[in-house]
């Protein structure tokens, strides 16, 4: 009976053992196909700005564990003077010194203008496993390189303020209005993008 056992327990445990390595060796994504995607002429100055913070492509949750544990990404508060962080489930609360700092201004500027309401941020940074999680509720999402993977990127939703999900052309404006000052000053790039519902933020190595 305990020859038997052994004989039936190894094979399985084989098994067992080479589908979790099968797991870990591929990857959602084909990296050399991710890098033949070029981005359009808008996005790239996104790119650009994101590749100057020194942050190689973020493309699994080590990659991101990496710059936590030496300092170079710090956590974003799920709520702050101005914004509010929705719950996350295909990106990280995680992004590097200046766009930390750049969101919570752009909060408390947009609070000041509207006299206390809130902007909700939908995304922040994103590796490329995220990103493949995500493509599969989302065709939208971005087939190649984002500005996301860089960890100085977020999107902030323009029909969601007061974490109540409500158009309103006046919040919209008033964020608008924030997001041109920051622009103007050379401290962002955005994009407001229709098929998600949110403004795309780029924050520059100024």
């Amino acid at each position: 009976m305990r020859k038997f056992f052994c004989v039936a327990f190894v094979p399985f445990m084989y098994s067992f053992y080479y589908a979790q390595a099968a797991k870990k060796v591929l990857p959602c994504y084909d990296l050399t196909s991710v890098l033949k995607v070029e981005p359009t002429a808008l996005y790239k100055s996104h790119l650009d700005a994101s590749k100057s913070f020194g942050v190689k492509l973020l493309t699994d949750s080590k990659t991101v564990q990496k710059y936590i544990n030496n300092g170079k990404f710090h956590k974003i508060k799920k709520t702050g003077k101005g914004y509010r962080v929705q719950k996350l489930d295909y990106s990280r609360a995680y992004m590097v010194s200046k766009a930390k700092t750049t969101l919570e201004k752009m909060g408390a500027r947009f609070s000041k203008e509207t006299k206390g309401h809130t902007f909700t941020v939908s995304s922040i940074t994103r590796t490329l496993e995220d990103q493949c999680r995500l493509r599969k509720v989302n065709s939208n999402a971005s087939l190649g390189i984002s500005s996301h993977n860089y960890g100085n990127s977020f999107d902030i939703s323009y029909v969601r303020f007061n974490d109540v999900l409500k158009y309103s052309p006046k919040m919209e404006t008033a964020l608008e209005k924030v997001l041109k000052f920051y622009a103007a000053a050379g401290k962002i790039y955005y994009i407001r993008e229709r098929q998600q519902s949110c403004y795309h933020i780029t924050v520059r190595n100024y």
